[in-house]
């Protein structure tokens, strides 16, 4: 009874949406996407590289402290 109940739920809302969106999206909607991602890409390469020195010592030390013991 519970799935005959939920099938005439979405039935009823499927009535009620539209179909369609009929949305346009102009080329300079998809240059910004792309700048987005170039830009993504580029900050998380400085981000890595302005602290690549911090990320190698916790590694190389966590090494030299199972060495030693």
């Amino acid at each position: 009874m519970k799935k005959l109940k939920l099938l005439g739920i979405v039935l009823a809302f499927t009535a009620i949406l539209p179909n369609a969106a009929h949305a346009y999206l102009d080329p300079g909607t998809g240059s910004m996407i792309i700048q987005i991602i170039v830009a993504s890409v580029a900050a998380i390469g400085i981000a890595l590289k302005s602290f690549w020195a911090q990320i190698k010592m916790f590694f190389v030390k966590g090494k030299k402290e199972d060495d030693k013991a």
